[in-house]
C-alpha cells in the first residue's frame, strides 16, 4: 500500500481547531491585572456567562466594564434568576487579599449563581 493514511492528521487538526475556537475568547481579556499563575486546563465557557474582574485597587469590573458593588449586586441577582446556571468567570489580581475575594464569591453564592470559575494565567 503506498497511499499515505491521512485520517489521523486530520483528527489531530480538528482537535487543535476546536481548542483554539474555545480559548480564543478567554485570551482577549483587556483589563490591567496580573493574574496568580496556576497549572491546569481551561474549561469550555457555558452558553452564558458572567466576566467579574477585581483589580489589585478593590475596582469591580462587570464583563470588562467598571461598576459599583450595589449595581453589581442588582445584576448577578437578575442574572440569576434569568438563568441559574450561569457562569462566572472571575479575576482577581494577585495582590488582592483573600478576604476580598471571599466576599464576593459570598456575594455570588447568595445571589443564587454556584459556577464560579476562577482566570489565572499559565506558568
Amino acid at each position: 500500500m503506498s497511499d499515505i493514511n491521512m485520517t489521523p492528521l486530520i483528527d489531530v487538526m480538528l482537535v487543535l481547531l476546536v481548542i483554539f475556537i474555545l480559548t480564543a475568547p478567554l485570551m482577549t481579556s483587556s483589563l490591567p491585572l496580573h493574574l496568580p499563575k496556576a497549572d491546569g486546563a481551561p474549561t469550555p465557557s457555558a452558553r452564558e456567562s458572567l466576566g467579574i474582574g477585581l483589580d489589585a485597587q478593590g475596582r469591580l469590573f462587570l464583563n470588562e466594564q467598571p461598576v459599583e458593588r450595589s449595581a453589581l449586586e442588582e445584576r448577578v441577582r437578575h442574572a440569576a434568576q434569568r438563568n441559574p446556571d450561569t457562569e462566572v468567570r472571575l479575576q482577581a489580581d494577585e495582590k488582592v487579599p483573600y478576604g476580598q475575594v471571599a466576599e464576593l464569591i459570598a456575594l455570588l453564592q447568595q445571589a443564587g449563581l454556584t459556577r464560579i470559575g476562577f482566570i489565572t494565567t499559565h506558568k
